[in-house]
């Protein structure tokens, strides 16, 4: 396996392995949530909604993204932003194919992003993820990289 820099080529792989690496979580989400609430923030469905969260990601200016891939094929990839002014790097978004989890992809991913943003300069690094049961992989993989959690409570009710 090998990391190496995003590019046009690996977009609809990206999107298609983002979409299935995330269908437990988004599962987990539904039950969890008040049914208004999940609705609201996906009205199309989830996969539209994040079909477009991804494919921002790839085009932004501001966002920098790598690839795994293992035997010419694109298994995963992490999505890195930085804040030069509080000088932290935020772990924005990452997902390793379904197929491909567990195998440490998702560890090396997580690496890498905390590697070059060290070499960018930043201090400290950043990311956010659920607590509910379809995030347990990615809490475990945080952990396991030495993020410690602070426990935030975000509340939500439809209007």
């Amino acid at each position: 396996m090998k990391i190496e820099p995003y590019a046009q080529p690996h977009f609809d792989a990206v999107i298609r392995l983002s979409l299935q690496a995330w269908a437990p979580v988004f599962e987990s989400l539904q039950t969890m949530m008040n049914i208004d609430v999940y609705q609201t923030f996906y009205p199309d469905g989830w996969r539209v909604s994040q079909k477009k969260a991804v494919a921002d990601v790839c085009t932004a200016d501001d966002i920098n993204l790598w690839v795994a891939i293992d035997e010419n094929i694109t298994v995963g990839f992490v999505a890195v932003k930085l804040d030069t002014e509080a000088s932290m790097g935020e772990l924005y978004m990452i997902a390793v194919e379904p197929d491909f989890q567990g195998r440490g992809i998702g560890t090396a991913l997580t690496e890498f992003a905390l590697a070059w943003m060290k070499e960018a300069g930043m201090a400290i690094a950043m990311v956010e993820t659920g607590g509910d049961p379809g995030h347990a992989p990615a809490r475990h993989t945080y952990e396991k990289a030495g993020f410690e959690q602070l426990p935030i409570a975000r509340y939500f009710k439809k209007l």
